[in-house]
């Protein structure tokens, strides 16, 4: 239960400190982080939560790092679905609690809460094809890291 929980945690803790830069830090143009403060944020949570918990659940943080290592046969299938499910949980956990930070703002818009899209809806306005293809890139990159 206490790698359930752990899972949760860092999950709960990636999503208010990498999401959390980029909807309450990012945007103001003096002072704002920026795409590379959004980056450094994720990058220094993720080294946080491993340090603080990883001991204890190996801090998967997401459901792709749970799949790829029972893939690859380092992780037992029968703790696959209570990791996925504590990621996911506590994925809408932070983002319940950063939408109610970011809420009481007084012009606070909910269309534009930390919204990634394609598109007309992607800084660059790329096409779906380009999103997915980054994405399956990005991930077996971040996997492999891991696995090494």
């Amino acid at each position: 239960m206490k790698k359930i929980i752990a899972e949760f945690v860092d999950t709960l803790w990636l999503v208010q400190g990498g999401s959390g830069s980029a909807v309450l830090a990012a945007g103001f143009p003096e002072l704002g982080i920026g795409f590379v403060g959004v980056s450094l944020a994720f990058g220094l949570t993720v080294i946080t939560i491993a340090y603080a918990i990883g001991h204890i659940s190996g801090c998967h943080l997401n459901p792709a790092v749970s799949i790829g290592l029972w893939v690859v046969g380092r992780f037992d299938v029968k703790n696959v679905l209570p990791y996925v499910i504590a990621q996911v949980i506590g994925g809408i956990a932070g983002a319940a609690i950063l939408f109610l930070i970011a809420s009481g703002k007084p012009d606070f818009v909910i269309g534009g809460f930390a919204a990634n899209g394609y598109a007309e809806h992607s800084p660059g306005g790329f096409s779906m094809t380009s999103a997915l293809i980054i994405e399956v890139a990005m991930t077996f990159i971040f996997i492999f890291v891991i696995l090494g």
